[in-house]
């Protein structure tokens, strides 16, 4: 049966084909590979997913996986887990600094008699 591998503790220098590699040296047959990447720097995050092929049996892959040195760094290799769903009702708030102050208080405002004056 095949399943999905989180991949993680990678180097930020690892790409898809490295990993496909990887996987390939191992004997371990793999359908995708994906190295998550930062969306505004593209930048690795230092973890990954794999979809093993039908044929990969997924316990001996952790057992194998699990603990050895890609690029320096000790893999961490577990079942991936389905995404939680997210509650997207909003919230936050905030806004800028000083958001809720007058336009013309004493602190924030004009200076130098342009409506900004103590009483």
């Amino acid at each position: 049966m095949p399943g999905k591998l989180f991949i993680g503790n990678l180097s930020f220098n690892v790409a898809d084909a490295g990993l496909n590699e990887f996987f390939a040296s191992m004997n371990i047959p793999v359908a995708s590979v994906r190295v998550m990447r930062d969306v505004e720097t593209g930048r690795s995050r230092g973890f990954a997913f794999v979809e093993l092929a039908p044929e990969a049996d997924m316990e001996s892959a952790i057992s194998q996986l699990n603990g050895k040195i890609l690029d320096g760094r000790p893999l961490t290799v577990n079942e991936a887990r389905q995404q939680k769903p997210r509650d997207f009702r909003g919230g936050g708030g905030g806004g800028g600094f000083d958001r809720n102050r007058s336009k013309f208080s004493r602190r924030g405002g004009p200076r130098n008699g342009s409506g900004g004056e103590r009483r």
